[in-house]
C-alpha cells in the first residue's frame, strides 16, 4: 500500500505540473501583463508610465520562463512562472490585488465553505441513496413511477429557484432563520440550516435518478437471482448484495463532488452571505483579481486529484478483488 500511494504521488506530479503550466498559458499568454494592468487601472487613458510600475510593483515586468539577462538558475527562478505559479507548490500562493496574503485568506474561509458544503454532501448522499433503494426496492409501482416523476420535475427546477424561494420563505415570511450572514462556533448553525437544506434538496432530482439506475442495473445480474433464489429477503438483497456491489460507481461519482465542497458552493455562498471560498472566488473574478483565481484553479486541481487517490484506495475497502498493483 505505501508503494502504490509512493507511486500515485509520482504521477500526481507531472500532472499538476501540467495543469500549473496550462493555467498559466491561459492566464499569461491570452492575457498579458500590459492588459491586466488595463483591466486593474480601469480608466480609459492609462499611461505607459502607469503600466510598467503597476507590472514593477507585482513583478510581472519579468519574462514568463526564461531571463537571460540572469545567471546560473536565476534565469529560470527570476521570472512570472516561478514566481507566481512555481511557489504555489510549497503553498506559496502571494499576494492579491489588494495586498492581503492569499494562503492566509484562504486559511481564513476554508472553515465557513468546509462548515457548509460537508453536511450538505452527507446528508445529501444519505437521503440520496436511501430514496433511490426504496425507489428499486418498490420498482414498478405506482410509488416508483410518481417518485420518478418528482425527480424529473425537481431537476427541471432551477437552484436559483431553491435559493430565492428558501430565502423568501422560511426567512422572509416564516422569520426562522436570518436570510444570510455568517457567525463562528455553534452560531453558524442558525446561518447554515437553510443554504444546508436548499442545498441537499436541489441535488435530489439527478442523483436519485442515477442512483436508483445503479441500483435497479444491479438487480437485474445473476447474483441477485441467485441469492432470491436461496431465499433471502428482497430488503436482504437490497442492502447486502446490491448496495454492496453498487459501491464503486457510487465512490466514483462521490469524488467528482469533492473539489466541489470547498470550491462549487459559488451560488450558495454568494446569495447567503457566507465567506467562504466560493465567494471569495466570485469576489476575485468580479474584481479581475487573477492572482487569486489561479490559485483557486491550482487548489482545485490538487483536490481532484486528492479525490482520485482516495477512491481508489477506497475500492480495496469495498471490493477485496481490488488490488493495489
Amino acid at each position: 500500500m505505501f508503494a502504490y500511494l509512493v507511486r500515485r504521488l509520482a504521477y500526481a506530479v507531472p500532472i499538476l505540473l501540467g495543469v500549473n503550466l496550462l493555467t498559466f498559458a491561459l492566464f499569461f499568454v491570452v492575457n498579458t501583463p500590459d492588459d491586466m494592468a488595463r483591466m486593474q487601472l480601469g480608466v480609459k487613458r492609462v499611461t505607459p508610465d502607469a503600466i510598467a510600475k503597476w507590472k514593477a510593483e507585482r513583478g510581472y515586468d519579468k519574462p514568463l520562463f526564461f531571463n537571460g539577462a540572469e545567471e546560473g538558475c536565476a534565469k529560470l527562478t527570476d521570472t512570472i512562472f516561478f514566481a507566481k505559479s512555481a511557489r504555489m507548490f510549497v503553498g506559496d500562493f502571494g499576494a492579491a490585488e489588494d495586498g492581503r496574503d492569499i494562503a492566509r485568506e484562504i486559511a481564513t474561509r476554508i472553515g465557513p465553505s468546509t462548515a457548509l458544503a460537508l453536511p450538505t454532501f452527507v446528508v445529501g448522499l444519505l437521503v440520496t441513496v436511501s430514496v433511490a433503494l426504496l425507489l428499486a426496492f418498490v420498482r414498478g409501482t405506482r410509488l416508483d413511477f410518481w417518485g420518478v416523476v418528482a425527480c424529473v420535475a425537481a431537476m427541471s427546477v432551477s437552484s436559483l429557484f431553491y435559493i430565492i424561494f428558501g430565502q423568501w420563505l422560511f426567512s422572509k415570511v416564516l422569520r426562522l432563520v436570518p436570510i444570510s450572514g455568517y457567525a463562528d462556533g455553534l452560531s453558524a448553525f442558525k446561518f447554515l440550516v437553510l443554504p444546508v437544506a436548499i442545498g441537499v434538496v436541489a441535488g435530489l432530482g439527478s442523483s436519485i435518478r442515477w442512483y436508483r439506475t445503479l441500483f435497479l442495473e444491479e438487480i437485474g445480474k445473476d447474483y441477485v437471482r441467485t441469492a432470491r433464489a436461496k431465499g433471502l429477503s428482497e430488503g436482504t438483497v437490497l442492502f447486502r448484495h446490491v448496495l454492496k456491489n453498487a459501491m464503486i460507481p457510487i465512490l466514483t461519482g462521490v469524488v467528482v463532488v469533492i473539489p466541489q465542497l470547498f470550491l462549487g458552493s459559488l451560488l450558495m455562498e454568494s446569495f447567503f452571505g457566507i465567506p467562504g471560498l466560493g465567494s471569495y472566488t466570485i469576489d476575485a473574478i468580479n474584481a479581475q483579481d487573477f492572482s487569486v483565481v489561479r490559485a483557486m484553479v491550482f487548489i482545485g486541481s490538487v483536490l481532484y486529484i486528492a479525490g482520485l487517490m482516495l477512491t481508489d484506495l477506497s475500492y480495496t475497502l469495498v471490493d477485496p478483488r481490488v488490488r493495489f498493483d
